[in-house]
């Protein structure tokens, strides 16, 4: 302990019989000694931000470092900051839990806030602090370089042939039975006929008519309020032969029996005709059994384990959206065709297009993702659909009225399809040690592609600025497929736990046979598109001995512990093919 020198001094005497224990001599005229005076503590005057920037739309983003300008340099200090969208964590100054700002909804750029420090005397000092909220490029929006006032962003097509494919969906799962039950349907043509009022509906008779229904609050009532006469069999891959790098009409197709045994077509054909007969079974007031014995009770189930309406909606996401991106709009092997057409004025020559030919193939193959146009502004859970219990905004949950007139755009404020997927599964990787973050990947690449082409109207690409190009598309591609292939993984986990009541060993009363059907078909319709893309991550042997592993049906009686081993070497394939996280694959 260091002592105070008058104290200090005192204790010497003493020890030198200089002094009396009582502290005085023998004569009482002698002064006592004088105290120094107690120290006196200074106040901070200051306090320092390292930055006083944050980006928009980053949870938990850390504003800068606080330190303190005070005149006693053994002093402590601690930090606090006034409201509820910042903390401080040691001497660090951040956005609360919770908090994603967002420049672009019209909040005020700037946010003043009273940081104090207090020092080990407690005494504070209070500051008022700006704190500015980068607007930084993460929305899908370009204004027109042609057309003043205008924007030159264009994909309603795909926003039809998404809505297409929710209500094909929609009809199958919901209402497809009580359609049979009221006696709507004569015959199995009459249920195809339903079908193709989605699949392919009659230009003149039926596609104005199409309602959005899957949907409660959806801006527009009809399709046809969103876009001009779309089918969804035209864009099937094969069908739509301008870009892609095989012919699937002609022998290219596989994974489903022999390569080149059907086509993309004709496999959607049959999955519809497997689901008329189901429909006339019950039309007849037939019962179908599943491996067990037990009634189906989902006109869309089989009695082979496939679950129709889940197989129909993937392969649909799968041979026209994911193909049409990744075959066609983000090629680059086709003169005139996706990544190599012009740029230099308006598109096909119309002075009325706000926007050129590449531009809109961009445009085009983005809209194929599904994802709303300021995607990066949700979280995982909100993309994902699934906030509840305070874990997200439930007025984002899927879906947002980012311009706050009521009602969800479908053209730009709703995420269909994969784009949900991708969140998905980066939720399903959130607390392991190698987490994936698909979504942020893919919309940024996809920003950063169409800002090149904008920045660049009216002017061709030079050879360097299409190369750029490309590698920002193949980045995009490249979180999208890796979400697709991370899918495969879950549901052949899924398919797995699916199977252990049938396996040796198990309880065959706690196999839920529409479960497995499920999974299962969400399994093989989407791995069945991992061969659509111009820049695939397997290769044809792999994709190839994929789909045998898999079967076009699950093994529900006889070899089943075989067949569990062959999913997990399907799995092992797409886990070497696409370098994954052994701890992702493992738990996805």
């Amino acid at each position: 302990m260091q002592l105070k020198k008058s104290i200090l001094a005192t204790t010497i005497a003493l020890s030198m019989g200089l002094l009396t224990a009582c502290g005085g001599s023998d004569s009482d005229s002698s002064p006592a000694p004088t105290p120094d005076p107690a120290p006196v503590n200074n106040t901070p005057t200051d306090i320092v931000l390292s930055d006083t920037t944050v980006d928009e739309n980053t949870a938990s983003a850390v504003v800068g470092t606080l330190s303190a300008v005070d005149a006693d340099s053994g002093d402590t200090h601690t930090f606090t900051v006034t409201g509820d969208q910042f903390v401080v964590v040691g001497n660090t100054l951040q956005l609360a839990d919770g908090v994603v700002l967002d420049a672009d909804s019209g909040d005020a750029l700037e946010i003043e806030v009273d940081l104090t420090v207090t020092d080990n005397n407690e005494s504070s000092f209070t500051k008022a602090v700006t704190i500015t909220v980068n607007d930084v490029m993460d929305r899908y929006a370009f204004d027109s370089k042609l057309l003043d006032g205008e924007s030159s962003v264009s994909y309603t097509g795909q926003n039809g042939r998404h809505i297409l494919i929710a209500e094909l969906n929609n009809y199958i799962k919901n209402q497809l039975d009580d359609d049979i039950d009221a006696n709507k349907f004569a015959d199995k043509a009459a249920v195809l006929a339903q079908l193709n009022y989605f699949y392919n509906p009659d230009e003149e008779t039926e596609y104005d008519d199409i309602a959005i229904t899957f949907i409660d609050n959806s801006k527009d009532g009809l399709l046809s309020d969103i876009t001009g006469y779309k089918s969804l069999l035209g864009k099937v891959a094969g069908n739509d032969t301008g870009g892609q790098h095989k012919d699937w009409n002609n022998g290219a197709f596989a994974g489903w029996g022999a390569t080149g045994s059907t086509t993309p077509t004709d496999l959607l054909a049959d999955l519809f005709d497997r689901l008329a007969d189901n429909a006339v079974e019950k039309i007849n007031g037939n019962v179908r059994k599943d491996v067990l014995g037990n009634d189906i009770t989902k006109v869309y189930v089989d009695e082979n384990g496939v679950d129709l309406v889940q197989m129909i909606q993937k392969f649909l996401l799968m041979s026209i959206t994911y193909s049409q991106a990744a075959d066609d709009y983000f090629g680059v092997d086709t003169d005139g065709k996706g990544l190599t057409t012009d740029n230099t004025g308006p598109a096909k020559g119309d002075a009325s297009k706000p926007y050129t030919n590449l531009e809109h193939q961009f445009d085009e193959g983005f809209g194929y993702f599904g994802a709303a146009v300021n995607y990066l502004e949700y979280s995982d859970v909100e993309i994902a659909g699934k906030v509840k219990d305070g874990n997200g905004r439930s007025d984002w949950n899927g879906s947002h009225d980012t311009n706050g007139d009521g009602k969800i755009d479908l053209r730009s404020e709703y995420n269909f399809g994969q784009s949900v997927n991708a969140a998905k599964r980066d939720l399903g990787t959130a607390d392991n040690a190698a987490a994936t973050d698909y979504t942020t990947q893919a919309m940024t690449a996809f920003i950063a592609g169409r800002k090149l082409i904008n920045d660049n109207v009216p002017q061709a690409l030079t050879d360097a600025q299409l190369v750029e190009l490309q590698a920002h598309a193949k980045d995009g591609l490249d979180a999208w497929e890796r979400a697709i292939v991370a899918t495969v993984v879950h549901y052949i986990n899924d398919v797995t736990a699916d199977l252990a009541p049938l396996a040796s060993g198990g309880d065959s009363a706690d196999f839920d046979y529409e479960t497995l059907a499920k999974h299962y078909s969400e399994m093989k319709g989407f791995a069945l598109g991992l061969q659509f893309s111009e820049y695939p991550g397997i290769s044809d042997a792999d994709f190839e001995m994929l789909h045998d592993l898999m079967g076009v049906e699950p093994v529900l009686t006889g070899d089943v512990d075989g067949y569990i081993a062959d999913l997990a070497k399907a799995r092992d394939i797409l886990q070497a093919s696409y370098e994954l996280d052994a701890d992702n694959v493992a738990n996805w």
